[in-house]
């Protein structure tokens, strides 16, 4: 903040300087660096079309730009998935293995509000031992 503070300082300074060497040309009536100025003016001249035609270049890029950026953040929650996915495989593993039973199995839940929402997904026609085989 401090770094953008100074060029701004800086930069108002350079045009109040510039403002006050035009008006000490003028009240002099002769010009500094005549042709150095002209050349300084050709550069600019061209800066400027460098840069009309890099800002249209760069507005023609940004639609690809988001495109890409979707694209890289689809792949990184699919990665970031398969990482959460390896780490509950994993976590099951370390539940087993700390179990004095060493063996996790599914039971009947002792939720009624559980049992009755598993009944209803059975109603719908929803086999709930095809997701769970999925889920393992």
């Amino acid at each position: 903040m401090a770094v953008a503070a100074a060029f701004l300082l800086m930069s108002c300074a350079a045009i109040a300087a510039l403002f006050g060497l035009k008006h000490w040309e003028q009240k002099r009536g002769r010009t500094l660096l005549e042709n150095k100025r002209e050349r300084f003016d050709a550069h600019a001249l061209r800066l400027k079309a460098k840069l009309e035609t890099t800002s249209l270049d760069i507005l023609r890029l940004l639609p690809h730009a988001v495109r890409i950026f979707r694209v890289l953040l689809h792949e990184a929650a699919l990665g970031l998935a398969v990482i959460a996915r390896y780490a509950e495989r994993q976590a099951h593993k370390l539940a087993d293995l700390v179990s004095y039973k060493h063996r996790f199995e599914k039971r009947e839940t002792k939720s009624e509000f559980l049992r009755k929402m598993s009944e209803h997904r059975g109603d719908l026609g929803l086999d709930t031992t095809s997701i769970n085989r999925q889920n393992e």
